[in-house]
């Protein structure tokens, strides 16, 4: 049987039409793989090199790296408007777009995996320090310095990988692939990371790093596609999450749904974000990952249950997108299994969609994002066409923003002019 005749979604797909399905598979169990225990451990974790963080990159203040939540509620209008339908309930955006050292939602799991790498090579060197704010001492750079870690990227990844391990003293192998900012590549540069440009796409780009670091004990590949490293860094954001909820006195139940639109390029991010708040809330947050219509892997994946067997160009579509970081064809296998029961949707946006709220956020609230962390906001009209009035009147929406903070001022402007 053709695929499209088993999903007629797909022949829309095709032909690059905005697309939502709701998941029938969800359940929202949670795995064995990856527990509680896992998170706190990775919460603890980052805990311990606050110390480090604050000496090393003062602008976090206590250390820790996190992000504002804001109310959007003039924005929240304009997709009303543009949807035909009333403003109920409350819209936020969660600043990942704002998270210091590199601007990213990847500042969480990036920068975590490359903490657990030198925590891990600190320990079998046997000068795992008490205070990790003694990082900083030159024998310890010296001992970094022989290792080296590698990482494929679309960009975002690859500077929080390179400007964390650059500054611990590891030597760092960013491979970027052709949808990577050139900006990206010269700040990786200018930071003393090793930059490989590659003319293929992401996949090409990971393939690379994996290959780098083959056999050889005194490097580490950060595999987007399939860490969980990565996942846990990514998780604790919930738990972060909620603690600003309950500060604004904003409850999560049966009555009072939280939804949370998630952009979403290989899934890790979106994926270890979703997990922590499943874990936290169950049923009472419904997560939805969106994807650019060129692109919609993780869409593909767990609607025919292929999950990282399918990629976008096995329907004919191209996997380029304006939006960098969510230039993706193919889903991570690890985020699919752990993931796709837990999952309330899936939905794809346009490139000029993208592009149109990127101005229109910074009009309506002086925020600025870059292209693919303005993807969720579809959501909030999608998810208001399938729920009564009364809920929707009570419920919290929550645009995950992706990154933005460090594009250069000339990008900014003429992205914020783009009405």
């Amino acid at each position: 049987m053709n695929i499209a005749d088993k999903f007629p979604l797909i022949d829309r797909m095709r032909q690059g039409e905005e697309v939502c399905w709701h998941n029938r598979n969800l359940d929202n169990a949670l795995s064995d793989e990856v527990t509680e225990g896992d998170v706190d451990e990775a919460a603890e974790r980052l805990e311990r090199f606050a110390p480090y963080i604050r000496k090393v990159f003062p602008e976090t203040g206590d250390g820790i790296i996190e992000s504002p939540l804001s109310e959007i509620s003039a924005m929240r209008g304009q997709l009303a408007q543009e949807a035909g339908i009333p403003g109920l309930g409350r819209m936020f955006l969660k600043r990942d777009s704002d998270l210091p050292i590199s601007g990213s939602i990847k500042a969480r799991g990036g920068i975590y995996e490359v903490l657990c790498f030198a925590e891990n090579v600190a320990r079998e060197n046997g000068i795992l320090p008490a205070d990790y704010s003694n990082l900083t001492d030159e024998h310890y750079r010296e001992l970094f310095s022989k290792y080296t870690i590698a990482v494929g990227s679309t960009g975002n990844l690859g500077l929080s990988i390179g400007i964390m391990g650059a500054k611990l003293g590891f030597g760092v192998t960013v491979h970027m692939s052709t949808e990577a900012k050139q900006w990206k590549k010269d700040l990786l540069r200018s930071k003393g990371v090793n930059v490989v440009e590659h003319s293929g796409d992401y996949e090409l780009a990971v393939a690379a790093g994996r290959a780098q670091t083959e056999n050889d004990p005194y490097s580490h590949f950060v595999d987007d596609e399939k860490s969980k490293t990565l996942f846990l860094g990514y998780a604790v954001a919930a738990r972060r999450l909620k603690a600003q909820l309950d500060g604004l006195g904003i409850v999560v139940d049966d009555t009072h749904p939280l939804f949370v639109y998630l952009p979403c390029g290989v899934g890790g991010a979106p994926g270890g974000v979703a997990y922590g708040l499943k874990q936290i809330y169950g049923r009472h947050v419904r997560c939805y990952f969106a994807e650019p219509v060129e692109a919609p892997a993780m869409l593909l994946g767990v609607m025919t249950g292929q999950n990282e067997k399918i990629c976008a160009q096995d329907i004919g579509l191209s996997g380029r997108t304006v939006a960098d970081g969510l230039a993706v064809s193919r889903p991570s296998e690890l985020v699919a299994r752990l993931c796709g029961n837990l999952l309330d949707g899936l939905f794809s946006v346009s490139d000029d969609r993208m592009l149109r709220y990127v101005a229109q956020l910074y009009a309506e609230e002086g925020l600025f994002v870059e292209p693919s962390a303005t993807a969720g906001f579809p959501g909030y009209a999608l998810v208001r066409q399938s729920h009564s009035v009364e809920m929707m009147a009570n419920a919290t929406h929550i645009a995950w923003a992706t990154g933005g903070s460090m594009v250069p001022p000339n990008e900014r402007n003429a992205l914020t002019e783009n009405l």
